[in-house]
């Protein structure tokens, strides 16, 4: 029997084996109304399986600020938050050594043309089928309902990785994520956000391929002490002013040269 696949997806990012394409659609739509029940009615034991702490339905801390010219949501950046979102992106397979061209990938590998929108494009891939783009894989319909509800332009960096904190946040894994360690609780919260991300029993939530949860951690360990050594960076323009090296001794005796002595 044709079955839904999640590779690596977030909410919503379903690939649809292309075998059976009419079964899978009909057994992806309650999946996709439990990932995405932020904004539908859903009965109650598909809302549990949410497991997000906080009401998943409640607003988000608050509204963003797109004054000026860069995009300032609701929830800070700390290095804390930002090594989790990297971790995502390295699960996900867009973590592209830190680079922004990771938040153009499309599923399959292929790259957006441009960040000015989703490009909600079906991929054909390795015998799937998604929509999925962006550092965090996202959906159309979930992007569209992330950036409906924090009032998101575009499809750029920083409004990426607000729509990812949101997502993270409905799924109740905010807390944990602030506490700077990446536990087996915080990516199991995740796992029916991202299917690259383990439950507490080392499986996908939704059958698919999965990266093993020691890796996660420690490439979330090692990208929290670099985000945090970063931290303490001088500013290259406040740094101190290098002293000179003392002049050299007078040998003549002259007035001209103690005169620079005393300079120095």
């Amino acid at each position: 029997m044709g079955r839904v696949g999640l590779i690596g997806g977030c909410a919503a990012a379903f690939a649809l084996p292309l075998a059976a394409p009419a079964q899978a659609a009909s057994e992806a739509a309650p999946q996709e109304q439990v990932r995405s029940s932020f904004q539908l009615q859903v009965p109650a034991p598909r809302l549990a399986m949410l497991d997000a702490g906080p009401d998943p339905l409640a607003a988000p801390p608050s509204m963003p600020s797109t004054t000026g010219s860069r995009f300032s949501g609701p929830y800070p950046i700390t290095p804390e938050r930002r090594a989790l979102l990297n971790t995502i992106r390295y699960a996900e397979g867009t973590w592209a050594n830190g680079q922004d061209i990771g938040y153009r990938i499309m599923f399959g590998g292929g790259l957006a043309p441009g960040l000015e929108r989703h490009p909600d494009r079906v991929i054909r891939s390795g015998g799937y089928a998604s929509a999925a783009a962006g550092a965090y894989q996202f959906m159309p319909f979930t992007w569209s309902m992330a950036s409906r509800m924090l009032g998101l332009q575009g499809f750029g960096p920083e409004v990426q990785d607000q729509a990812a904190l949101l997502l993270v946040h409905r799924r109740g894994g905010l807390p944990l994520a602030d506490q700077g360690s990446f536990t087996p609780e915080l990516a199991a919260k995740l796992a029916p956000e991202w299917a690259s991300f383990p439950t507490l029993a080392g499986r996908s939530f939704y059958g698919q391929p999965v990266k093993r949860y020691d890796a996660l951690r420690r490439f979330y360990e090692d990208n929290l002490a670099q985000l945090r050594a970063g931290q303490g960076l001088v500013d290259p323009s406040l740094a101190a002013v290098p002293t000179p090296p003392p002049a050299p001794p007078c040998s003549d005796g002259s007035l001209e040269c103690a005169l620079r002595q005393v300079g120095n």
